[in-house]
């Protein structure tokens, strides 16, 4: 072994278990954990069982009118908008950042047929609540298919389309990724641990460049697996990762009729199931620098920005940049 890896290897074995030892726990529905607005909850009937959807409805400082509905990806939640919600209610925005069911502060339900119509279902009874007509939708990571899936049920309603670094823009299964079934990723999701987050966030998220505010993200998603509810919040996230998996949107990109807007960190390489591909298949997914471009291509009325040194949190790795262009975006639509 390289003398370089032997020093990388001391400095992970000794900050590991320090991680792991501070991460704090939290409950099931992220009991502990604190958003930095207040939380609301929607009761849901919903597949012969009584559940809550939690949201934040923050007003604009001077409201344009306009309403931004942001949509969270698999590991994040609504707190994770929270510069995004400062930057858009700022620029006049009402916005709603609603934690999907199955996520973060929402009911974590034993069963549920979890799809991208029924979560966009779920989203548009909460705005139907709100008496909210027409919406921005911004949606990142999973919340991207889930975003998209909304525009196709509900193109009246949607004003625009914001995609951030959003998967699905290639069909893993078709492409030769192996299927794994929903409790091979239970017991994949019962091993989650704060070092494996933060080992995965480093290299994906970040592009390998970490600062001590992203730890609070690590905390947010391993403090679940850490309480008494762990079983629960893996079940589900085994229950919502086969979804994404067996429900590809990019075949009807075609149909998007509003106004398209891809937001693409190109040092992303996030895709679903890549860690059991085949050797030589591994290397070609999750390419965000093609797949951006190649999305474009598909929705009739697109546009792309790309961020060539950021990854698939760009919204959270610099946000300052990320903002202005975003603002200035929505600003000439």
């Amino acid at each position: 072994m390289k003398l370089t890896s032997l020093f990388t290897l001391g400095i992970l074995c000794s900050t590991v278990p320090a991680l792991a030892a501070a991460a704090p726990v939290y409950g099931p529905q992220l009991q502990g954990f604190d958003y930095p607005y207040p939380v609301q909850h929607l009761s849901l009937n919903s597949q012969q069982q009584q559940l809550e959807m939690a949201y934040l409805d923050v007003p604009a400082a001077k409201p344009n009118g306009k309403v931004a509905l942001l949509l969270h990806g698999k590991n994040f939640c609504a707190a994770t908008w929270q510069g995004s919600i400062e930057a858009l209610t700022a620029a006049g925005y009402r916005v709603i950042a609603p934690d999907q069911i199955g996520f973060c502060k929402s009911s974590k339900p034993k069963q549920y047929q979890f799809s991208f119509q029924q979560l966009a279902v779920n989203t548009k009874a909460l705005l139907d609540k709100l008496s909210i007509k027409q919406v921005t939708v911004m949606g990142h990571s999973m919340g991207g298919m889930l975003a998209t899936r909304f525009a196709l049920l509900y193109p009246n309603e949607t004003e625009q389309l914001v995609l951030v670094n959003p998967i699905g823009l290639e069909d893993w299964k078709a492409l030769g990724v192996p299927y794994r079934t929903v409790d091979q990723w239970y017991q994949r999701e019962l091993n989650t641990s704060a070092a494996g987050i933060k080992h995965y966030q480093l290299s994906t998220y970040y592009a390998g460049k970490w600062r001590p505010e992203f730890d609070r993200w690590v905390e947010m998603q391993a403090g679940m697996y850490k309480g008494e509810g762990k079983e629960q919040v893996a079940w589900n996230s085994a229950l919502t990762a086969e979804m994404i998996f067996t429900q590809p949107v990019l075949y009807e990109f075609g149909q998007l009729k509003m106004p398209v807007l891809l937001m693409i960190g190109e040092l992303d390489n996030t895709a679903i199931a890549k860690d059991i591909a085949p050797a030589e298949l591994k290397p070609k997914l999750g390419n965000y620098a093609k797949l951006g471009p190649a999305a474009v291509k598909a929705i009739p009325n697109a546009s792309l920005i790309t961020f060539a040194d950021l990854g698939h949190s760009p919204h959270i790795q610099d946000p300052e940049r990320f903002h202005q262009q975003l603002i200035k975006q929505l600003q000439t639509k």
